[in-house]
């Protein structure tokens, strides 16, 4: 865990718990891991909307924050025994702030959720189609539902990433 940006600790104190809670409960779910043995590994980035802005600039040519980006290893992972290095999960603090806010979230469960949306991507999830997006959408409200967070979607109907 990496907590690039201080001002995370004001925001919620115990963002360091909360990420690591989240990250367990993806990687003890049987429906993330498909087929990965052994122990597994990813850093968690508590950033501002500065760092994931010139990432996303950067890597993805969108030159905006977003509240979370994923970056692989890329490595072998199936039959793997001993610890795997998943990749890096980067969530921008002033963008889940504001989300947080402007859905009626507390900032501890929409964090939460954004850190098992990131990790599921670094496990090979993706959203780009509707069967794709409506699999991974059931994967994180099961893996949050175990840990107690409500359906961040709130019912409403999976879409593909435009």
């Amino acid at each position: 865990m990496i907590a690039r940006d201080p001002l995370w600790r004001d925001a919620e104190p115990r963002f360091e718990d909360l990420a690591r809670q989240a990250a367990e409960a993806v990687f003890c779910h049987d429906g993330a891991r498909r087929g990965l043995d052994g122990q597994v590994e990813a850093s968690i980035v508590l950033a501002d909307d500065a760092l994931v802005r010139d990432l996303n600039r950067t890597y993805r040519h969108q030159d905006r924050p977003t509240n979370v980006l994923s970056f692989s290893n890329n490595g072998q992972r199936q039959g793997i025994t001993g610890p795997c290095l998943l990749g890096d999960v980067i969530l921008a603090r002033e963008t889940v702030l504001r989300e947080a806010r402007d859905q009626g979230k507390s900032v501890a469960e929409h964090m939460c959720h954004l850190v098992v949306h990131g990790l599921l991507h670094l496990l090979g999830f993706d959203h780009d189609e509707a069967p794709q997006a409506e699999r991974m959408e059931a994967v994180e409200v099961a893996i949050l539902a175990g840990i107690g967070i409500d359906n961040p979607y709130g019912g409403t109907p999976v879409k593909a990433k435009p």
